[in-house]
Formats: structure tokens, sequence, C-alpha cells
């Protein structure tokens, strides 16, 4: 399986410009990171400081650096605003499969911003990372992600330590490209 490529892979949607976080978004990530309705859904412990949001960026950084994980920051177009994150994580070449997960600042919610953004993300992974499934782990009582993966083709398949564990084939994501 090909993994992140050399350089960082920006995506652009409409609405949207998808880059790599960097240090200055410290501030953004803290807003994030330490939300409580984000971190309800997500389980984890809220960012305390923005310190500890410069160490996550760090770790993105350094994830990607290894080629351990792709984390974009999600930013509008229209400001140059990051709203939210989306991600490929727990990587694994020899199953050529990869953990999507991303967030979304709740004022930013319901308008499709997100939709926008995990289109690229999964077009991204087939095409470029060469994967063969990628998977979502949501919280049951998270409607918004679950209504958002199964629009996307995403399949239930099972229900492990709380979370519902959700799949999507390259097969099943070919199929329902346009022609």
């Amino acid at each position: 399986m090909q993994s992140a490529a050399e350089q960082f892979p920006e995506l652009q949607t409409q609405r949207l410009q998808l880059r790599s976080l960097t240090i200055a978004d410290s501030e953004a990530i803290f807003a994030l990171r330490s939300n409580e309705e984000v971190n309800r859904f997500i389980g984890r412990k809220a960012a305390q400081t923005i310190a500890d949001a410069a160490q996550f960026i760090q770790d993105r950084l350094l994830d990607s650096s290894k080629k351990q994980g792709v984390y974009w920051a999600i930013e509008l177009k229209s400001t140059g605003k990051l709203i939210g994150t989306i991600c490929y994580w727990n990587i694994n070449e020899d199953e050529n499969s990869a953990e999507i997960g991303y967030e979304l600042l709740p004022d930013m919610q319901g308008q499709g911003l997100m939709q926008e953004a995990i289109t690229a993300v999964i077009a991204w992974g087939f095409i470029h990372m060469n994967l063969d499934v990628i998977t979502a782990f949501p919280l049951g009582e998270h409607d918004k992600s679950v209504s958002l993966l199964e629009k996307n083709k995403f399949t239930y398949n099972e229900v492990n330590n709380g979370h519902l564990v959700y799949k999507l084939s390259r097969q099943t994501w070919q199929a329902n490209q346009p022609a």
C-alpha cells in the first residue's frame, strides 16, 4: 500500500481547504479539542491548555512524517478559519486498511461541510493510499456521524467496546461513483 504522499496531500472541495496542521493552529485546535459537545461523541479527555493542543499537533505531524497517519485541518476557504479535522490513522499496510476519524465545531455542523470533507478524503484514501477498506468507530448515540457514514455507503458490522463498527470497501465505493 502506498502510504501518505511524500508531500502532504492538500485537498480542495467547493467550500473547504484540507491542509496539514501547523503550530499556528494551536488556538483553533484547543477550541475544538476542549469543546464539550465534540468530546462527548469522541470519548476523549478535553484539552486543558493551548500547550496541550500544540503537543497534539506536533504528535500528528510526527505521525505524518512516519507515514502512520494523515491528519487534515478543515478550513473554510471563505474565511481561512479552521473548523474541524479529518484523518486516517490506525493504518494497516498488510490489510490495506485505515480508520477514518473526524470532528467539526458544533456551529459549523448541519451545513454539509463534513460531507464535502469526507467525500474528498475517502477518494484520496482509495486512489492514492490504495486502501481496500476504510473503517469508522462512531458511538451509537452519535446519530449525525452514523448518518454521514451511511450516506457515504459505509455498512454497519458490529459493536466493539460501545462503538459501532462501520466499514467501506473499495468495491462498494467504486460501485457508487458517478459514471
